[in-house]
């Protein structure tokens, strides 16, 4: 059996064993969503290669405390993904950048910045009341910008069960903002 055939729990376990082969076959296979899930979060490259290290070294460290009963090895990982880059920006808040004051800024106004980050701030808070399940495949769909084909893949889940838990968790979430913005 290859590498390639190998399920992404049974790799994390065998880091957990610290097999260094095994590493580098789940970085292979997560380095690439990863940074995108990074880079639309922080909006930085530096700082989402950053947060991807942070993944990893995260992955080596704890890679002990996957239990395969409660998930899938992708999910597993993406968890951690998504904290590393809350982490991030809780640490290093994104860098401001002025405009120099002899240049027109195509910046939006004031007014229109409150109501996108208003807006933003609704879906966000609206998100995190889905099940977990549905959460992780839209977050991977509309954030990080995967097919809903990639989102199986990364996940190792079924293309139906990605399909099924789009559309629930989009009437889900059209309920819970139903009216709100």
């Amino acid at each position: 059996m290859s590498a390639r055939d190998v399920s992404d729990g049974t790799l994390i376990e065998r880091i957990a064993a610290r097999e260094r082969g095994a590493f580098e076959e789940l970085y292979g296979r997560y380095a690439r969503p990863v940074l995108a899930l990074a880079l639309r979060r922080l909006g930085d490259r530096s700082r989402a290669e950053d947060s991807v290290q942070d993944v990893f070294a995260s992955v080596w460290r704890s890679a002990g405390s996957y239990d395969r009963n409660r998930g899938p090895g992708g999910a597993w990982l993406y968890t951690i993904a998504r904290n590393a880059i809350v982490d991030t920006l809780r640490r290093r808040p994104a860098p401001t950048v002025a405009d120099p004051p002899e240049v027109a800024s195509n910046a939006p106004t004031p007014d229109e910045e409150a109501e996108s980050n208003w807006s933003a701030w609704r879906v966000h808070r609206a998100l995190e009341t889905l099940p977990e399940q549905e959460r992780i495949v839209l977050d991977l769909a509309y954030f990080s910008g995967l097919s809903q084909s990639e989102v199986a893949s990364f996940l190792s889940i079924p293309l139906g069960t990605v399909k099924t838990r789009t559309r629930s968790g989009l009437a889900r979430l059209a309920d819970a903002l139903d009216g709100e913005l």
